[in-house]
């Protein structure tokens, strides 16, 4: 009788712990941070027909959550329910045929029925909706039933909704940003870079961007897919899903205006038939807070009431690129920056693509296409009066002329006056992504592949490093193919503070494999040899404090001062070397040339390497393999250290096809165990260039 009482006891404390349980399960509330307003991510989702996006809209109340689905486009569509968090049914009615999950199948909501929601918990970031609905089909009507699992990302800033049906096999996957309190506008623009033709609308909305991102980031530019730098998509999105911005599309020039009219202080009229005219038009758009227009766009202008600042129809008509720069220099030259100068050059003629006349505009630059090639001797002494005016390590922010003069005349004079350039003409966004801090949460953190403690030797083999340089925005960053071999990538180290998103970015996406350095012979792309000696350990040194923020420990020189690999010399002296690392005390090793250059040696036990093979994209793959083979043939001591240069348009797949036909014992590695390797047993012949007497 006593055990049946006990029994009983028991069976009664069960059933109450199950009910608690039970109660508990089903009251379990999502966590707080699923409230909010969430905006679809179409590259990271499944495709969705008909409409253009979708927005997610989470509210809790105290039994029951809110969950409303609008999907987007011209004619938009909600969803919207409550379903109850005890776990019981919740009917909701259906007034729209519309079924938005696919809209070109046939399938639609019946309305005037009854949905049935459900909710289930699970982890605290987690939780299922279930639905059941009837649905009217070709051969009549039947249930659908489907289950929308809600899971957020350890940050909280994505959601994503797996969404199954009963009649499918696969879900749907939904990926939403949280929709942040950042608001920006962004414009598609045209790929016609001819005067002529495209160039009016174009430079309309570049001097436009640089006039309303003067104090804060407000105007995006989304280029074309074959621009030079291909980022500038996938960087909005980056902006949208990792920094929380909302980005609303401006389509017109009117629609522009009727945006930001109260930003714009006048019009300046440039002159289609005068390239140049474009330029001074863009100096004097940041100077006067001024929009730059071709005569067709006047009307619209007098339409918004912004008032005519300059017409330069005609106004350089017979005159040469030096008289027009050299009237503009000494007409506003007290007016512009001296901290910054842009070389509007690239392509010539009747075209123009002015990437970074944005960042010009903003920072109230001079802008000039003028050549720095001593042989043309007006623009050339013009160009050097130029630069000797500008503040100490002031920014030379564009690139040369293509048809005028060469990279390294470019360069070099720039040099000579500390200098420091930052090309090229085509590099976007500049006067938007200089605004931006990277996400608070984000520190730069390379991937470093040395072990601590680890005794490195070498053995008797060829130990490659593959290296691109130009730049991340160029070349085979976007290549499925990345990761799947070590690959060192050149980082603009000035970056840091003229475009900090696009580099968290790259350190974002970037694989175990892929490893930073940093470049170019200073902080900004310098020439040593022609840096004045007092100014190249204060350069180094800042240099060298960009580095330690972006986590890097092997820098990059080049030297072209004196004429190219070709028919001149870019070796360096030692004192040069030496004065580098003294500047840079933390750095593993540094990497020199372009093309094959011959300075090696050894300071306080870190390696100073040339590159010894430069891979064009143009060679056929066999006939790089023979070259390599034939590299590794003549330089016979082992172990070899082969730093191979890849040109930043070789796709990495075809890099790989090439190492695969390397004979003999190799070794691909990343470039920290390169060096590091390198340092145990140097076997270069140690060459400094000779100083001239």
């Amino acid at each position: 009788m006593q055990y049946v009482r006990f029994m009983k006891k028991c069976l009664a404390l069960f059933l109450c712990c199950c009910l608690t349980f039970s109660s508990t399960l089903f009251a379990q509330k999502p966590s707080p941070a699923y409230e909010g307003n969430w905006v679809l991510i179409p590259d990271s989702s499944s495709f969705i027909p008909y409409f253009s996006g979708c927005e997610l809209a989470v509210r809790q109340g105290k039994d029951s959550l809110q969950l409303s689905w609008k999907w987007l486009g011209g004619n938009p569509h909600i969803d919207q329910f409550a379903v109850a968090l005890n776990g019981k049914p919740s009917s909701y009615p259906i007034d729209n045929r519309v079924w938005p999950y696919e809209n070109f199948m046939g399938v639609n909501y019946i309305p005037g029925t009854q949905g049935v929601a459900t909710y289930i918990p699970g982890r605290p970031a987690a939780f299922t909706v279930k639905n059941r609905y009837q649905i009217k089909i070709a051969q009549g009507q039947d249930w659908m039933e489907h289950r929308d699992e809600y899971a957020l990302s350890p940050n909280g800033q994505l959601l994503t909704v797996k969404h199954y049906r009963n009649h499918r096999s696969r879900p749907m996957k939904y990926v939403f940003r949280k929709a942040g309190d950042k608001t920006a506008w962004v414009h598609a623009m045209k790929n016609n870079w001819l005067l002529k033709e495209g160039m009016g609308e174009n430079a309309f909305f570049v001097s436009l961007q640089g006039v309303v991102n003067m104090d804060t980031a407000r105007l995006y530019l989304d280029y074309p897919k074959d621009w030079e730098y291909k980022e500038s998509g996938n960087l909005q999105s980056f902006y949208e899903r990792r920094l929380g911005y909302n980005f609303l599309p401006l389509n017109t020039i009117a629609q522009a205006l009727a945006t930001f009219k109260d930003h714009i202080k006048g019009y300046i009229v440039w002159d289609k038939e005068s390239r140049s005219s474009l330029c001074v038009a863009f100096t004097m758009a940041g100077l006067r807070n001024a929009v730059v227009v071709t005569p067709e766009l006047v009307p619209l202008m007098e339409t918004y009431h912004i008032p005519l600042s300059a017409n330069l129809q005609g106004r350089f008509n017979g005159k040469s690129d030096y008289e027009v720069f050299s009237w503009a220099w000494h007409t506003y030259r007290d007016s512009c920056s001296k901290d910054y100068v842009l070389w509007m050059g690239g392509v010539d003629g009747d075209q123009m693509m002015p990437g970074i006349a944005d960042f010009g505009v903003a920072r109230k630059a001079l802008v000039v296409d003028l050549s720095t090639a001593p042989k043309d001797t007006l623009e050339y002494r013009l160009s050097d009066s130029i630069m000797a005016y500008m503040n100490r390590f002031a920014l030379v922010v564009g690139w040369h002329s293509y048809a005028k003069d060469l990279e390294r005349h470019y360069v070099t004079l720039a040099s000579r006056h500390g200098l420091r350039v930052e090309g090229l003409n085509t590099f976007p966004n500049l006067s938007f992504t200089s605004r931006t801090p990277p996400s608070k949460d984000f520190r730069y953190k390379n991937n470093h592949q040395l072990v601590k403690g680890k005794n490195y030797v070498p053995q008797n083999k060829v130990y490659i490093t593959c290296v691109q340089t130009d730049g991340l925005g160029l070349g085979s960053w976007n290549s499925p193919h990345r990761g799947s071999i070590p690959y060192s990538w050149e980082v603009t180290i000035n970056w840091h503070w003229m475009a900090p998103v696009l580099l968290q970015y790259y350190y974002e996406n970037a694989t175990p494999n892929d490893y930073f350095f940093g470049s170019l012979s200073g902080p900004g792309y310098m020439y040593p040899k022609a840096i004045p000696d007092s100014l190249f350990v204060p350069l180094m040194q800042i240099a060298d404090s960009l580095c330690k923020q972006l986590d890097l420990n092997v820098f990059e020189t080049m030297d072209y001062s004196e004429g190219s690999s070709g028919t001149g010399n870019n070796d360096l002296p030692k004192d040069l070397v030496e004065k580098y690392f003294k500047a840079m005390p933390d750095m593993l090793g540094i990497l020199n040339g372009y093309a094959p250059s011959y300075t090696f040696g050894m300071v306080d036990k870190k390696p100073f390497i040339s590159y010894d093979y430069y891979l064009d994209e143009r060679i056929p793959e066999q006939d790089a393999a023979d070259d390599l083979n034939e590299l590794i043939a003549i330089n016979g001591r082992k172990p070899y250290f082969l730093a191979l240069h890849v040109r930043e348009w070789n796709d990495i797949e075809r890099v790989k096809r090439i190492l695969d036909k390397i004979q003999g014992p190799k070794e691909v590695i990343a470039l920290d165990v390169f060096l590091k390797l390198a340092a145990a047993n140097p076997t270069w012949k140690e060459y400094y260039l000779p100083r001239k007497k």
